[in-house]
This record gives structure tokens, C-alpha cells and sequence, in this order.
């Protein structure tokens, strides 16, 4: 933990496009965008070398943001298992490269993100952006949906952990 408060990486895992965010949580204050953005793979990379670039790329966050804390969205099934199997490979080397720094991991699934983010559970993805911005003190929502998707898990992540 800084002398400024705890830093949180959160992390919207995909194969494709892994959101990334920092934020600081300072106790009592409101908590201070530091970054987001995202990790890309092409999909003409075997699978093999989009996980190895996603965790290269995530051990690159961690040396430039160093977290205090890590916080992940759970993997959720919906009809497509191949996407879900893809996203749970990207979940493991992620896990594995903040597991390799000593950082703790919270996982949270988006029902949960949405609900200590927004009160809601059930809250559209414009919605999420929304309050991310005005949580953030933002000028404008975060893009891509992915970067905001993290900013609300690292966000989600700090309101739950609250230590």
C-alpha cells in the first residue's frame, strides 16, 4: 500500500480485448483514476501466443502501475463455450502473472461489479460507464466498453475490500 492509498488493477479478461484500470483508493476520499486502457491480440496469433502476449502485457501493468491489489470479473457461461473456454485460459495466465508478484486477487462477477458500482445488478453497460465517469470525476465515460468494464471491477473491488 502507497502512503497515498491502495492501488487496485482491475481486469475485464478476454481473448480478443483484456480491459485493464488503476485506480486509488484513498480511505474516506473519493477514489483517483490512474489509468485503463487494453490489451489486444490479433486473431491471426495462435492461442498459444495471444495468453503469452496477455500475460507479458500484464506483467508490464503491474511493473508500471504496481497494485497493492488485483481484482478480476469471474467467468460467466452464457451459450457460447468456446468464448468461455478462451476466457478462462486468459483468466489463468493473468492469474498466474499477478500470483508470480505476490498480489492479492478478489474476483467478482458482473452482477456484483454492477451492483456496488451502480446499486444495481441488473445495470446496461452505458449505465456502468456512466457512473464509472462520475465515480472517477471524469469528463467523459471511459472507452472502450472493456477499460470501463475494468475501472468498475477495480472500483467494485475497493468498495468491498474496504480496508
Amino acid at each position: 500500500m502507497t502512503a497515498a492509498g491502495r492501488v487496485i488493477l482491475g481486469i475485464d479478461p478476454g481473448i480478443a480485448i483484456t480491459g485493464f484500470g488503476v485506480v486509488r483508493i484513498d480511505a474516506g476520499r473519493r477514489p483517483v483514476y490512474l489509468a485503463s486502457g487494453c490489451i489486444r491480440t490479433a486473431s491471426t496469433l495462435s492461442t498459444g501466443a495471444r495468453l503469452m502476449s496477455i500475460y507479458s502485457d500484464c506483467l508490464q501493468l503491474v511493473r508500471d502501475h504496481k497494485p497493492d491489489e488485483a481484482a478480476i470479473e469471474k467467468l460467466f457461461v452464457r451459450a457460447n463455450l468456446q468464448n468461455a473456454l478462451s476466457v478462462g485460459q486468459v483468466r489463468g495466465v493473468i492469474w498466474l502473472a499477478l500470483a508470480q508478484q505476490g498480489i492479492p486477487i478478489g474476483e467478482y462477477t458482473s452482477m456484483e461489479v454492477r451492483g456496488s458500482v451502480l446499486g444495481y445488478g441488473k445495470a446496461d453497460k452505458g449505465q456502468v460507464q456512466y457512473m464509472v465517469a462520475r465515480l472517477l470525476s471524469l469528463s467523459a465515460p471511459p472507452r472502450p466498453d472493456d477499460a470501463a468494464d475494468a475501472l468498475a471491477v477495480a472500483l467494485c473491488h475497493g468498495l468491498r475490500s474496504g480496508k
